[in-house]
């Protein structure tokens, strides 16, 4: 069941929290993370944990790739 999104402070609170950089974000891509559900919230934040776990890896990719996810 999917439930309703957050209120926005509490969106970006928590993908700030979790070490998502959100001032490179333009607009559009911000309002994106503002309407995901709560559930689309929380697997974001699940693969970014798992991410941020192997970061040594997802670093040297990053720098290649220009770190196009988070």
């Amino acid at each position: 069941m999917t439930h309703p999104p957050e209120e926005p402070a509490g969106v970006l609170a928590r993908l700030a929290q979790a070490g998502v950089q959100l001032d490179w974000l333009n607009d559009d891509q911000r309002q994106v993370l503002l309407d995901l559900s709560s559930d689309e919230l929380a697997l974001l934040l699940s693969i970014k944990a798992r991410l941020d776990e192997v970061s040594p890896d997802v670093q040297a990719h990053s720098e290649i790739a220009g770190g196009a996810l988070f």
